[in-house]
């Protein structure tokens, strides 16, 4: 795939990662290649399988979580949808509509789904997770609008589901958070359905590469510039950059936020997503949504997902973990 760099030749300066986060860092480098047109599949094939040494988690949680796997119409296909709903209670539950991670070009409907099991196990939600089609296979719209079919679906069959229609939060970490963003902007424009909160963790939002962080990660950390060049190209293809890109593909590119559903972001301050994130926090904000925003010094994308031991991780863990507990009651 081409992706006609336009990359500076100067690397901006960047922050220093935690000291803590440093061996899980290398650690990380060790195992997963940097992405790129002959890495992809095997990218793949870890985000699915798992990191070496590390078991796929039990997402029944010993039989406190019913796991069901259903088929639901998409825009032109039926696509796959894994559904947790707690085992106890009878509900209506509010809804997390989840979708994964993996810049939109890896990653299954099980990636980091276990990041959410907790809101289920303790009986506070019903969970879904969308398989979308990926790209560059599958270029935009492709995964934006499978996303918001999902989305529609269960909000039309809230019953079904066992959910409150009226209490659905969207919840997405990087390309999932670029996705989780863009279906309440899609949610929002169509009308349907109304959603009551989006958590956009490390959120992939802006396709133009143009701020400082975007720019300053060159083969250091996790998703540096030229990963980041080839997943929206792949996204977008030529139109990449341009004048011509739809939000629902890269949501930085909004003019109007207004209306869109209270808004938690979080980010590390040594990433590439960095500067957009901030950007659409303030920019939401300035717009008259609420907004809580988090920038988590020497945090690497990624930091705090799937990643518990180092302070840092933990620290962003329950904070993120408040804000979802404090928006299931509310």
């Amino acid at each position: 795939m081409s992706t006609n760099p336009a990359l500076d030749d100067i690397t901006p300066v960047r922050p220093p990662f935690d000291a803590e986060l440093v061996p899980v860092l290398r650690a990380f480098r060790s195992t997963i290649p940097w992405l790129a047109d002959d890495t992809v599949a095997e990218i793949r094939r870890i985000s699915v399988e798992g990191l070496p040494g590390r078991p796929l988690p039990d997402l029944t949680a010993d039989g406190r979580v019913d796991v069901a796997e259903i088929t639901v119409p998409g825009p032109d296909r039926e696509l796959e949808m894994t559904v947790l709903t707690p085992t106890t209670g009878s509900g209506p539950w509010p809804l997390i509509y989840y979708i994964h991670g993996g810049g939109v070009v890896s990653g299954n409907r099980y990636s980091a789904l276990d990041e959410m099991l907790a809101y289920v196990v303790e009986g506070k939600a019903v969970v879904t997770s969308i398989e979308y089609r990926l790209a560059p296979e599958n270029p935009h719209p492709a995964p934006s609008d499978d996303c918001y079919a999902g989305l529609r679906w269960a909000a039309e069959n809230a019953e079904r589901l066992r959910i409150d229609v009226d209490h659905i939060l969207t919840i997405g970490f990087s390309g999932g958070g670029n996705l989780a963003a863009a279906v309440a902007l899609m949610a929002r424009d169509r009308g349907f359905p109304t959603l009551t909160h989006q958590v956009l963790g490390c959120p992939m939002l802006d396709d133009r590469l143009q701020t400082h962080s975007a720019q300053m990660m060159d083969r250091e950390g996790v998703w540096d510039r030229t990963e980041n060049l080839w997943a929206w190209t792949g996204i977008l293809g030529d139109r990449r950059g341009g004048d011509e890109v739809s939000p629902y593909a890269a949501p930085a590119r909004a003019d109007d936020l207004a209306g869109l559903p209270r808004t938690f972001i979080d980010v590390g301050s040594v990433e590439s997503f960095r500067d957009e994130a901030v950007d659409y926090a303030q920019r939401l904000s300035q717009a008259g949504v609420s907004v809580d925003l988090h920038m988590w010094g020497g945090g690497f994308h990624g930091f705090d997902i799937g990643i518990r031991q180092p302070a840092l991780s933990q620290a962003s863990i329950n904070v993120r973990d408040e804000f979802i507990r404090r928006a299931l009651e509310r």
